[in-house]
């Protein structure tokens, strides 16, 4: 099944569901970043997590940041994510691995912890970025947006999310997304029968594993609610903007002394892209050539 978005309505509209599918792109990341097991889960969830965040925006240059910092040894999690479907990230320690917690699942709360902090950004394509700072609560990456939604929106917010990792790499990632609007939560009883039907889910990649699809998913859980499923099915994909062009231009900030000494030591310099582990070489007639542009910039001051 295709990674892929899709978005719908319920109640009259006084319910907003979204559905992600991301398997194929968490597998990307865990392969370009050599991910162990729990950091694939804890990078896949923060990843569907801002595709799903993102999904309400207008403006397509809009994107979300998410950043998750933690006392547990993954560190930190950054990802940035697009109205557009794309999205990238990566982990601070992409190598730590933990035994499996209680309930016999990937420990992303473990490798996270629970003393940190969750930073969200929201650039709206205008105007400055809106951002807000909530602390952790479970370091599961879906209770901690949850409550951020909960706090810095003042959305009343249900955000599951999922990744199944098997011998072979993800075999299951994605994420769902209810929000109750203001209209639907003035009705306690539309709020309770969507909350007990919630609290029937054991997890979201299990539907996956069983073939469902995103809107066999919908149906099931708001399908007698006036369920409406927007027909676009938006492709959703990892993504990173780095080129050889952006890297000569992180270089050339560096200035020229830093350059020139690249240059005595190495004859030239590697650039390692952090989102995307892509890795790019200047070698020393690039660098010389940074060199005379910044020389000329200054020159004509």
């Amino acid at each position: 099944m295709a990674d892929q978005l899709i978005r719908a309505t319920a109640a009259q509209g006084g319910i907003r569901v979204v559905g992600v599918i991301t398997t194929k792109l968490t597998e990307v990341a865990r392969q370009r970043h050599n991910l162990s097991y729990v950091a694939t889960a804890a990078l896949g969830r923060t990843m569907s997590a801002g595709l799903l965040l993102a999904s309400s925006m207008k403006r397509p240059e809009s994107r979300v940041n998410i950043r998750v910092k933690g006392d547990g040894p993954l560190g930190g999690i950054l990802i940035d994510a697009g109205l557009d479907g794309t999205v990238r990230g990566y982990v601070d320690n992409p190598a730590i691995e933990l035994p499996l917690n209680r309930q016999g699942k990937l420990d992303v709360g473990g490798a996270v912890g629970q003393d940190g902090y969750v930073y969200v950004v929201r650039d709206v394509g205008y105007g400055y970025p809106y951002s807000s700072t909530v602390e952790l609560v479970s370091g599961e990456i879906g209770e901690d947006l949850t409550y951020y939604l909960a706090t810095s929106e003042q959305t009343p917010s249900a955000l599951i999310l999922g990744v199944f990792v098997g011998a072979q790499g993800v075999e299951a990632a994605g994420g769902l997304l209810l929000q109750v609007l203001p209209k639907a939560a003035e009705d306690p009883a539309l709020v309770a029968t969507l909350e007990s039907r919630l609290a029937t889910l054991t997890g979201f990649t299990p539907l996956l594993r069983e073939n469902k699809t995103l809107p066999q998913i919908f149906e099931n859980l708001v399908g007698d609610m006036g369920l409406e499923i927007f027909p676009e099915t938006q492709l959703v994909r990892f993504n990173c903007p780095c080129s050889e062009d952006r890297m000569l231009g992180a270089l050339k900030l560096l200035g020229q002394e830093e350059l020139a000494d690249m240059i005595a030591k190495d004859n030239g310099a590697e650039v390692t892209c952090h989102f995307c582990n892509q890795v790019y070489n200047a070698n020393s007639d690039q660098l010389s050539q940074l060199i005379e542009d910044l020389e000329l910039a200054k020159s004509s001051s």
